[in-house]
């Protein structure tokens, strides 16, 4: 099984189209499919359903896929290490990191990165936390700005806590205040229309959980948005949403803290801890530790690296 064999497959498996992934591959058509049939041949089962309309994976190539990308990440990751000779004058470093830290922390340590190693490429990963974990643990990042505890079965990953940030509640300035008071507890968003994020995001769970344990299920009147989308969801007046200190401090959306037990979420920084980072990689990931919370952005609530961490009730 050679390794241009599994590039072959793993491009036609995301093309679904032997012409298509040709181009991408800039060969010729009956070469590809050469190096497809030897490796079918070599493994002994049909990796693929050929038909007129398109191609899909058959049982045998859907077990193959996530090898084979496994192996092609590695494989990377090992060409870019031995690059290293060259003083991090040239590489890539990819970092995944959840929407509201691309808005504050992630720009400014990117800043100082670039001017530091300017021929290094960046390569920024927006998503959820689970889906950065499961992209992390994949070979497809190098370093990821993640919510911890891992849960259950999670893979296998080194983390380093880089900030502890509260979670508050934001709401239209047009409509009422969501109480009476300068804050809220959680029992009294009984009832209360949420806008929610989508399957994914740390801040979905982290609500949804923290309902759960004061002793109801938050009511949604829209779900499954992005960051911006749920801010502009709020702002429109279709609910309340619990977001991080740092986002709603500027979303111009009016913000409610939590009073008594609030709302937390810890951030790390991660990196698979069956492999070795390249040293690009590395030396980004002390940056990110050195800046820790964004200058001039901590929103209420929001702790500097290195505080004591908040005991079991308040790290919901």
């Amino acid at each position: 099984m050679q390794l241009q064999q599994l590039r072959y497959f793993a491009t036609v498996a995301e093309v679904r189209h032997f012409t298509r992934a040709a181009e991408a591959l800039h060969v010729a058509q009956p070469s590809l499919s050469q190096a497809i049939r030897a490796l079918e041949r070599e493994l002994g089962a049909e990796l693929f359903h050929r038909a007129r309309g398109g191609i899909t994976l058959t049982d045998a190539g859907e077990t193959l896929l996530p090898h084979a990308r496994r192996i092609l990440a590695d494989t990377e990751t090992a060409r870019r290490a031995v690059q290293e000779v060259a003083l991090l004058r040239r590489g890539r470093v990819r970092l995944g990191a959840p929407p509201s830290l691309c808005a504050s922390l992630v720009p400014d340590v990117l800043h100082a990165f670039h001017a530091r190693y300017p021929g290094i490429e960046l390569h920024v990963d927006e998503g959820g936390s689970q889906d950065l974990v499961r992209s992390l643990a994949g070979g497809a990042l190098d370093l990821a700005l993640i919510i911890t505890p891992l849960g259950a079965g999670a893979p296998a990953l080194a983390t380093t806590e880089l900030l502890q940030e509260d979670l508050v509640v934001v709401s239209a300035p047009s409509a009422p205040p969501p109480t009476g008071r300068p804050g809220m507890r959680v029992a009294e968003l009984r009832g209360r229309p949420m806008v929610m994020f989508r399957q994914g995001y740390d801040l979905r769970e982290i609500t949804t959980a923290a309902c759960r344990a004061a002793g109801f299920e938050p009511s949604f009147t829209v779900e499954g948005g992005e960051l911006d989308a749920v801010l502009g969801f709020v702002r429109a007046g279709l609910g309340v949403a619990v977001v991080p200190g740092m986002v709603a401090a500027r979303s111009g959306l009016r913000v409610t803290p939590f009073e008594g037990v609030r709302m937390r979420r810890t951030i790390a920084v991660a990196h698979r801890a069956d492999a070795g980072m390249p040293g690009a990689a590395r030396e980004l990931r002390e940056m990110l530790l050195e800046h820790g919370t964004p200058r001039g952005a901590p929103g209420p609530g929001v702790p500097r690296a290195g505080t004591p961490a908040a005991g079991p009730a308040e790290d919901m």
